[in-house]
């Protein structure tokens, strides 16, 4: 059994979360959903902390980023799937 690479906990997100340490651009990551336990494969562009986010599709500057199956702010500027999702390119909408 392989070790995820990034954990999705809705369906409905459209970010996942890093789980490993040295993620590196061009890794083909497992990428385990934990609301049913399904998994797809997702290559990353970007060398990516743990603990950071990874774009599971392209995703516009102004569209709502949703974790958890919630509103957890909105996209900044376009990143393409597989991108990192930080503050340089998601906001909170709290202030």
């Amino acid at each position: 059994m392989s070790i995820p690479h990034l954990l999705v906990h809705d369906k409905q997100d459209n970010v996942g979360v890093v789980v490993v340490e040295g993620l590196t651009a061009g890794t083909e990551m497992l990428c385990v959903i934990t609301e049913d336990n399904s998994d797809f494969s997702l290559v990353v562009n970007n060398d990516v902390p743990i603990g950071h986010k990874i774009a599971l599709a392209d995703l516009s500057d102004g569209e709502t980023a949703v974790k958890y199956g919630q509103d957890i702010g909105r996209f900044v500027a376009d990143i393409p799937k597989g991108n990192h999702v930080h503050t340089h390119n998601m906001k909170t909408k709290r202030w």
